[in-house]
Protein backbone atom coordinates (compact mmCIF):
# COMPACT_ATOMS: atom_id res chain seq x y z
CA UNK A 1 0.00 0.00 0.00
CA UNK A 2 1.12 3.23 -1.06
CA UNK A 3 1.06 6.50 1.37
CA UNK A 4 -1.82 8.11 -0.22
CA UNK A 5 -3.51 4.94 0.11
CA UNK A 6 -2.57 4.37 4.22
CA UNK A 7 -3.60 7.90 4.41
CA UNK A 8 -7.26 7.28 2.86
CA UNK A 9 -7.40 3.91 4.86
CA UNK A 10 -6.28 6.24 8.46
CA UNK A 11 -8.76 8.62 7.39
CA UNK A 12 -11.48 6.47 6.92
CA UNK A 13 -10.81 4.65 10.16
CA UNK A 14 -11.08 8.47 11.83
CA UNK A 15 -13.89 9.18 10.12
CA UNK A 16 -15.35 5.36 11.16
CA UNK A 17 -14.23 6.35 14.71
CA UNK A 18 -16.19 9.60 14.99
CA UNK A 19 -19.60 7.94 13.48
CA UNK A 20 -19.80 4.75 15.14
CA UNK A 21 -17.41 4.72 17.92
CA UNK A 22 -14.92 2.68 17.07
CA UNK A 23 -13.05 1.35 13.55
CA UNK A 24 -15.44 -0.95 11.73
CA UNK A 25 -12.66 -3.65 11.75
CA UNK A 26 -12.49 -3.63 15.55
CA UNK A 27 -16.70 -3.79 15.87
CA UNK A 28 -17.57 -6.59 13.13
CA UNK A 29 -14.25 -8.77 14.23
CA UNK A 30 -15.77 -8.37 17.92
CA UNK A 31 -19.86 -9.33 16.24
CA UNK A 32 -17.60 -11.77 14.76
CA UNK A 33 -16.23 -13.02 17.71
CA UNK A 34 -19.23 -12.70 20.25
CA UNK A 35 -21.59 -14.17 17.83
CA UNK A 36 -19.60 -16.83 16.71
CA UNK A 37 -20.08 -15.75 12.91
CA UNK A 38 -17.67 -15.81 9.68
CA UNK A 39 -17.34 -12.82 7.73
CA UNK A 40 -19.74 -14.30 4.96
CA UNK A 41 -22.55 -14.64 7.11
CA UNK A 42 -21.77 -11.21 9.62
CA UNK A 43 -22.22 -9.73 6.09
CA UNK A 44 -25.47 -11.80 5.16
CA UNK A 45 -27.42 -10.81 8.45
CA UNK A 46 -26.52 -6.83 7.35
CA UNK A 47 -27.44 -6.98 4.28
CA UNK A 48 -24.35 -6.45 3.01
CA UNK A 49 -22.07 -7.68 -0.07
CA UNK A 50 -19.06 -9.80 1.37
CA UNK A 51 -16.72 -7.58 -0.44
CA UNK A 52 -18.55 -4.49 1.19
CA UNK A 53 -18.24 -5.72 4.48
CA UNK A 54 -14.90 -6.55 3.72
CA UNK A 55 -13.77 -2.66 2.35
CA UNK A 56 -15.47 -1.47 5.85
CA UNK A 57 -13.93 -3.79 7.70
CA UNK A 58 -9.86 -2.55 6.17
CA UNK A 59 -11.16 0.85 6.03
CA UNK A 60 -11.22 1.49 1.93
CA UNK A 61 -14.93 2.58 2.71
CA UNK A 62 -15.61 4.96 5.40
CA UNK A 63 -19.01 4.56 5.86
CA UNK A 64 -22.23 2.30 5.90
CA UNK A 65 -24.54 4.25 3.01
CA UNK A 66 -27.56 2.26 3.69
CA UNK A 67 -29.40 3.55 7.08
CA UNK A 68 -30.88 -0.05 7.73
CA UNK A 69 -27.65 -1.80 7.81
CA UNK A 70 -26.54 1.01 10.64
CA UNK A 71 -29.54 -0.37 12.54
CA UNK A 72 -28.53 -3.90 11.91
CA UNK A 73 -25.46 -3.23 13.07
CA UNK A 74 -26.79 -1.40 16.42
CA UNK A 75 -29.44 -4.72 17.05
CA UNK A 76 -26.19 -6.96 16.79
CA UNK A 77 -24.19 -4.97 19.33
CA UNK A 78 -27.36 -5.40 21.68
CA UNK A 79 -27.87 -9.35 20.83
CA UNK A 80 -23.83 -9.65 21.12
CA UNK A 81 -23.74 -7.76 25.00
CA UNK A 82 -27.22 -9.93 25.69
CA UNK A 83 -25.73 -13.12 24.42
CA UNK A 84 -22.51 -12.28 26.89
CA UNK A 85 -24.47 -11.40 30.22
CA UNK A 86 -26.12 -14.55 29.69
CA UNK A 87 -29.61 -13.25 29.02
CA UNK A 88 -29.85 -14.69 25.68
CA UNK A 89 -28.87 -18.48 24.53
CA UNK A 90 -26.61 -19.32 21.24
CA UNK A 91 -30.02 -20.78 19.63
CA UNK A 92 -31.96 -17.31 20.45
CA UNK A 93 -29.19 -15.38 19.46
CA UNK A 94 -29.38 -17.37 16.17
CA UNK A 95 -33.08 -17.00 15.76
CA UNK A 96 -32.88 -13.14 16.67
CA UNK A 97 -30.13 -12.97 14.02
CA UNK A 98 -32.24 -14.15 11.20
CA UNK A 99 -34.87 -11.61 12.85
CA UNK A 100 -32.38 -9.08 12.65
CA UNK A 101 -31.80 -10.01 9.01
CA UNK A 102 -35.17 -9.55 7.93
CA UNK A 103 -35.19 -5.88 9.78
CA UNK A 104 -35.96 -3.37 7.11
CA UNK A 105 -34.44 -0.84 9.61
CA UNK A 106 -36.16 2.01 10.52
CA UNK A 107 -38.20 4.42 8.69
CA UNK A 108 -35.92 7.24 8.76
CA UNK A 109 -35.30 7.62 5.05
CA UNK A 110 -38.61 6.06 3.49
CA UNK A 111 -40.64 7.97 1.18
CA UNK A 112 -43.63 5.41 1.36
CA UNK A 113 -46.67 6.92 2.89
CA UNK A 114 -47.57 5.08 6.98
CA UNK A 115 -51.02 5.11 8.19
CA UNK A 116 -51.33 5.62 11.67
CA UNK A 117 -53.00 3.00 13.74
CA UNK A 118 -53.20 2.29 16.87
CA UNK A 119 -51.09 -0.48 16.49
CA UNK A 120 -48.51 1.23 15.12
CA UNK A 121 -48.08 3.43 18.20
CA UNK A 122 -44.22 3.27 19.61
CA UNK A 123 -43.69 0.47 22.25
CA UNK A 124 -41.71 1.37 25.23
CA UNK A 125 -38.99 -1.26 24.30
CA UNK A 126 -38.76 0.33 20.57
CA UNK A 127 -38.64 3.92 22.03
CA UNK A 128 -35.98 2.94 24.95
CA UNK A 129 -33.68 1.02 22.08
CA UNK A 130 -34.05 4.57 19.93
CA UNK A 131 -32.65 6.59 23.02
CA UNK A 132 -30.15 3.75 23.20
CA UNK A 133 -29.45 3.85 19.24
CA UNK A 134 -28.77 7.59 19.36
CA UNK A 135 -26.32 7.59 22.50
CA UNK A 136 -24.48 5.21 21.19
CA UNK A 137 -24.25 6.83 17.91
CA UNK A 138 -22.32 9.93 19.89
CA UNK A 139 -19.78 7.91 21.87
CA UNK A 140 -18.94 4.73 22.84
CA UNK A 141 -19.57 3.01 26.06
CA UNK A 142 -16.78 3.91 27.75
CA UNK A 143 -17.15 7.58 27.04
CA UNK A 144 -20.58 7.70 28.23
CA UNK A 145 -19.78 6.00 31.80
CA UNK A 146 -16.71 8.59 31.66
CA UNK A 147 -19.14 11.33 31.39
CA UNK A 148 -21.84 9.97 33.72
CA UNK A 149 -19.03 9.43 36.67
CA UNK A 150 -18.13 12.79 36.37
CA UNK A 151 -21.89 14.47 36.11
CA UNK A 152 -22.50 12.17 39.23
CA UNK A 153 -21.53 14.63 41.83
CA UNK A 154 -23.85 17.36 41.00
CA UNK A 155 -26.10 15.85 38.11
CA UNK A 156 -27.30 11.99 39.88
CA UNK A 157 -30.15 11.65 37.76
CA UNK A 158 -28.57 12.71 34.54
CA UNK A 159 -25.80 10.71 35.04
CA UNK A 160 -27.95 7.74 35.78
CA UNK A 161 -30.09 8.14 32.46
CA UNK A 162 -26.51 8.11 31.04
CA UNK A 163 -25.50 4.95 32.12
CA UNK A 164 -28.84 3.35 32.01
CA UNK A 165 -29.62 4.01 28.27
CA UNK A 166 -25.92 4.31 26.85
CA UNK A 167 -23.89 1.83 28.10
CA UNK A 168 -27.16 -0.85 30.03
CA UNK A 169 -28.94 -3.24 29.07
CA UNK A 170 -32.47 -2.69 26.99
CA UNK A 171 -34.50 -4.47 29.92
CA UNK A 172 -33.28 -2.28 32.23
CA UNK A 173 -33.29 1.25 30.16
CA UNK A 174 -36.67 -0.24 29.61
CA UNK A 175 -37.29 -0.82 33.21
CA UNK A 176 -36.17 3.01 33.97
CA UNK A 177 -38.57 4.67 31.59
CA UNK A 178 -41.58 2.91 32.89
CA UNK A 179 -40.53 4.09 36.69
CA UNK A 180 -40.18 7.85 35.33
CA UNK A 181 -43.45 8.17 33.70
CA UNK A 182 -45.94 9.59 35.21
Amino acid sequence: MDAAQQEATARARELQRNWYGEPLGTLFRRLIDDLGLNQARLAGVLGLSAPMLSQLMSGQRAKIGNPAVVQRVQLLQELAVQVADGSVSAAEATERMEEIKRSQGGAVLTNTTQHVTSSSAPTVKRVVREIQSLLRSVAAASDIIEAADSLAPTHPELAEFLRVYGAGRTADAVAHYQAHQS
